[in-house]
């Protein structure tokens, strides 16, 4: 198992330089770089000089300085190296939107997808897992009918959608005023004693919680449930319970770490909550996250920032893979990578 774990963190190498290559050559050959958006801010603001015709026009000097400043003075694959130099020593480089550190402003937004991140991931997990147990249990009642009905509806309706329904009915939009519209805590919160602000921010994040967890509770639970029953299908499971055992002790003792083995897959991805976020989620409940900083990075051409958010996510994949391998043997020791 340890060469094996040696022998995957050898192959992230490789394709992190791949993806950070693709990546990097695609937004930097895109049109619409952050010197054509300076520039058009030059002319807009009048800071140009005046051609024959009246059209405003940028001097060379001013080209060339733009150019230096944002690094575009060399050829791209030059560029390319000197980013691969620099994230060496975690380097990402300044944010051309934010004029800061690209790790302080990738920071500065960290919190809020790490708390919906942590709090979507736990509550999944909760819920979902003895949900798909109990209807696989109850195959075929109607409770099983029913709450798949339920869940596929849920699983139907977008995220950001949802959020709009909730505020129209839960937040003053039309109806009732249970929750607060958006934001992370109440104005007087710098008031509040600690308790208070816990409840606070508890107050403040059901409803968003609700529009970023609505869909995996879905995929979670019917992948646990028909895991389940095709396990309690087995020559296996018939033996125990022709043995007189109790059924309790056949699903929770025989079947359930089995059935376990498919959610495992995914359980490398609980990484993912370090950077959760949702772009139309952020904007309908008024949140400052992740989601929100690669959207504005994009449409201002913010490379480095771009960079940085494509580098860490792909790290943390790539590591979530390597941790649902270990869970896979943790789970079902008769798996052996070699």
């Amino acid at each position: 198992m340890g060469v094996y774990i040696l022998r995957r963190l050898l192959l992230m190498i490789p394709t992190l330089f791949g993806i950070t290559l693709v990546v990097f050559f695609i937004i930097n050959l895109a049109p619409g770089s952050p010197i054509e958006q300076q520039l058009q801010a030059l002319k807009f603001s009048g800071s140009t000089e005046q051609s024959g015709a009246g059209t405003a026009t940028v001097s060379n000097e001013v080209l060339e300085a733009l150019k230096k400043q944002y690094g575009f003075d060399k050829p791209i694959h030059e560029r390319y190296f000197l980013w691969l130099k620099n994230l060496a020593t975690l380097n990402f480089g300044e944010s051309f939107t934010y004029e800061e550190e690209v790790t302080e402003v990738i920071m500065s937004k960290f919190p809020v997808s790490l708390q919906f991140g942590i709090i979507s991931l736990i509550l999944s997990y909760l819920i979902s897992i003895p949900l798909g147990v109990y209807k696989a249990v109850k195959y075929g009642s109607k409770f099983d009918y029913l709450s798949s009905f339920v869940l596929f509806v849920a699983y139907a309706i977008p995220g950001f959608m949802l959020g709009i329904i909730l505020i129209v009915f839960l937040a003053g939009g039309s109806y009732l005023d249970i929750f607060p519209i958006g934001g992370l805590f109440s104005d007087f919160y710098d008031e509040m004693n600690s308790w208070e602000k816990f409840v606070d921010r508890a107050y403040h994040f059901v409803l968003p919680t609700i529009c970023y967890t609505i869909g995996s509770y879905t995929t979670l639970t019917m992948l646990m449930r028909n895991s389940l029953l095709e396990e309690i299908k087995k020559d296996y499971v018939r033996t125990a319970r022709a043995k007189g055992l109790a059924e309790n002790v056949v699903i929770f003792k025989h079947t359930l770490r089995n059935a376990l083995i498919p959610i495992v897959t995914g359980i490398g991805g609980f990484l993912g909550i370090f950077f959760a976020g949702s772009l139309l989620i952020e904007k309908v409940f008024q949140l400052d996250g992740i989601g929100l900083l690669g959207f504005s990075s994009i449409l201002s051409r913010d490379y480095n920032v771009i960079m940085g958010l494509v580098f860490i996510q792909a790290l943390l994949m790539l590591i979530g893979n390597i941790i649902s391998d270990i869970a896979y043997v943790l789970v079902d020791p008769r798996i052996d990578f070699k």
